[in-house]
């Protein structure tokens, strides 16, 4: 499959089975993110494998975005590590962003299934997970094997013509 092909293939899966990731797909999706550019190298990613039955009810106190997968990824980085430019500007978010899609293309490698999920409570996923002040929470992403009646969201499919969101100069 190509990447065009995955790009058209992946969307964000909000159903999946009842079924635990095999170690091997979890181990090449933790590969992908291990190979994630980041900012000057700096690599300030701090992912967190949620999957025991405790680390997912603690994802669920924070989010209804869980959709009942058996693995969540909680993407964060750490401020003392993030490159700065020089006008204050943190890569943080963008290298979690990378690190993220990562994950999401991994996945779909691996027959697995993903969603990328903004809408958590950082303060209660920072104490559940011992955060220091210094590590941002970003994002969740749930991963799993689809349901059989998982779909695409209704307005997955419609997009802007390049012309609307490409300027050439």
């Amino acid at each position: 499959m190509t990447f065009l092909d995955m790009t058209e293939a992946r969307f964000s899966v909000r159903q999946f089975q009842d079924a635990a990731v095999d170690s091997a797909k979890l181990d090449a999706i933790l590969q992908a993110v291990n190979r994630a550019p980041t900012a000057h190298n700096n690599q300030p990613q701090r992912i967190f494998v949620m999957r025991s039955p405790e680390a997912l009810a603690a994802v669920d106190a924070c989010t209804r975005g869980r959709f009942g997968a058996p693995i969540v990824f909680v993407l964060c980085y750490d401020r003392n590590e993030s490159w700065k430019r020089k006008d204050g500007y943190d890569s943080g978010e963008v290298d979690c962003g990378i690190v993220g899609t990562h994950i999401l293309y991994a996945a779909l490698e691996q027959g697995l299934g993903s969603c990328w999920v903004a809408m958590f409570r950082p303060d209660g996923l920072r104490a559940s997970l011992n955060l220091p002040e210094n590590v941002v929470p970003v994002a969740l992403i749930p991963v799993g094997i689809p349901a059989a009646d998982a779909v695409p969201y209704l307005f997955h499919f419609e997009k802007k013509p390049l012309a609307d969101t490409v300027i050439f100069r």
